[in-house]
């Protein structure tokens, strides 16, 4: 089992649209290094945190489960998508995207300024300073201690 933390604009699709569809593919990846996360390590069962960024209260909001490991970003594909990418090529496919699912909302959102002041969480990759990657993993030990947080 391992541990993820996704961010996500709630403008865009965010925990209530999660909980309304259930199951939805993490789409629009565009930075190799989340991508390769989700094409090389998430598996069928991880848990990942939603975090909603670009909003009033940014942090962490609701916990979902992996529930497809990953394959090709169709949205590479459609010249119509916001997150098509020309040089992507369905034979050999660029981009990958994960099916996530719902599991539940947090009781409350744990700002990221919360976090900031937790010194147990000082190594966690979502608080290094320069850091913008849309997928990180999350240690055990972090996603214990985040959950006790509620």
């Amino acid at each position: 089992m391992q541990y993820w933390l996704m961010k996500s604009e709630p403008s865009e699709y965010g925990i209530d649209h999660l909980k309304k569809d259930k199951i939805e593919h993490w789409d629009g990846v565009r930075n190799y290094q989340a991508r390769n996360m989700m094409r090389d390590q998430m598996k069928k069962g991880d848990l990942a945190f939603m975090y909603h960024s670009n909003c009033d209260d940014i942090g962490i909001v609701g916990v979902m489960t992996i529930h497809r490991e990953g394959y090709p970003d169709h949205t590479a594909f459609d010249k119509k998508d916001k997150h098509y990418d020309p040089k992507s090529d369905p034979d050999n496919p660029r981009w990958i995207m994960v099916d996530v699912k719902y599991k539940r909302k947090l009781k409350r959102t744990i700002t990221l300024q919360e976090l900031k002041n937790h010194k147990s969480l000082q190594d966690m990759q979502l608080l290094r300073k320069g850091n913008r990657l849309s997928i990180m993993p999350v240690t055990k030990k972090d996603w214990d201690f985040i959950l006790s947080l509620e």
